[in-house]
């Protein structure tokens, strides 16, 4: 199978490479002069000319270059050509490309990398949406990569991923911001190996503890994460998490706030 790679940064070139080793014949194309086709695929100068006589294209530019990459490769895509976009981007730019797609017969798959590509390439986990959906999964399925299509238009697979990364980013944000207050303060070991026993320690009924527990305790925990914010203030650290967790304890006191609180436990 000829398959399209568009863009050859970490993500795109890591499977590019998986590809050539399943045995597909692969092009690709990155504007950048530093990022080159992995050995045994072929650089070509321009979208297009890397689209062209491919199956399958896999755009792995950006959210940004997500359209102008569809728009510059349309012209060298035959009818039928599946187009996977994995770029992590809203689910309103999925539905634009898929839009874009449909008067040149392109069949259009939003695919959602559900972890980081190094180390897994072509195998990351992966949910899909959209017209070209089923066929992306039967692909990627027959090489070991767990994928699951979910029901419903492009966009639909996008909108799940990005609802975990305002966990899954929030906490990355939150534990560099906390190492960078323990660092300041001279305690990042102490905060380093405090954060691993939480991890550690945490288990299913976490996410509802901590659900339940801002609820309840809105109050109490607003007015701590304006002393800890303050605290960085002190040792010149940025409270962008910290100060964000106070607005929204202080809105959920504000919405549930029905008297004197039950002392935290």
């Amino acid at each position: 199978m000829r398959i399209a790679v568009l863009g050859l940064g970490e993500a795109g070139g890591e499977i590019a490479r998986d590809l050539v080793a399943a045995g597909a014949q692969v092009t690709g194309y990155d504007p950048r002069p530093d990022r080159a086709a992995p050995p045994g695929a072929v650089d070509r100068a321009s979208e297009a000319d890397a689209v062209e006589g491919a199956a399958m294209v896999l755009s792995a530019n950006s959210a940004h270059d997500a359209e102008p990459a569809l728009r510059a490769g349309l012209s060298g895509a035959a009818p039928g050509t599946l187009w996977a976009d994995v770029n992590t981007a809203a689910p309103a730019v999925k539905r634009r490309l898929a839009e874009l797609a449909e008067p040149a017969s392109v069949v259009f798959a939003d695919v959602a990398l559900m972890s980081t590509v190094p180390g897994r390439g072509i195998r990351t986990p992966m949910l899909v949406s959209g017209p070209g959906a089923a066929r992306w999964a039967d692909f990627v399925g027959a090489l070991g990569t767990t994928v699951s299509v979910i029901e419903g238009p492009p966009g639909a697979a996008a909108q799940r991923k990005l609802l975990r990364s305002v966990f899954y980013k929030g906490m990355g944000a939150a534990v560099v911001e906390a190492l960078a207050a323990a660092r300041a303060a001279g305690l990042e070991d102490w905060m380093r190996d405090h954060l691993r026993q939480e991890l550690i320690a945490a288990d299913a009924a976490l996410v509802d503890r901590l659900e339940d527990g801002s609820v309840r305790h809105a109050h109490r925990r607003a007015d701590e994460m304006a002393a800890a914010g303050e605290l960085l203030a002190e040792l010149g650290v940025p409270a962008f998490v910290t100060s964000a967790s106070e607005q929204w304890l202080r809105r959920l006191d504000v919405a549930g706030s029905t008297g004197p609180q039950p002392a935290e436990r």
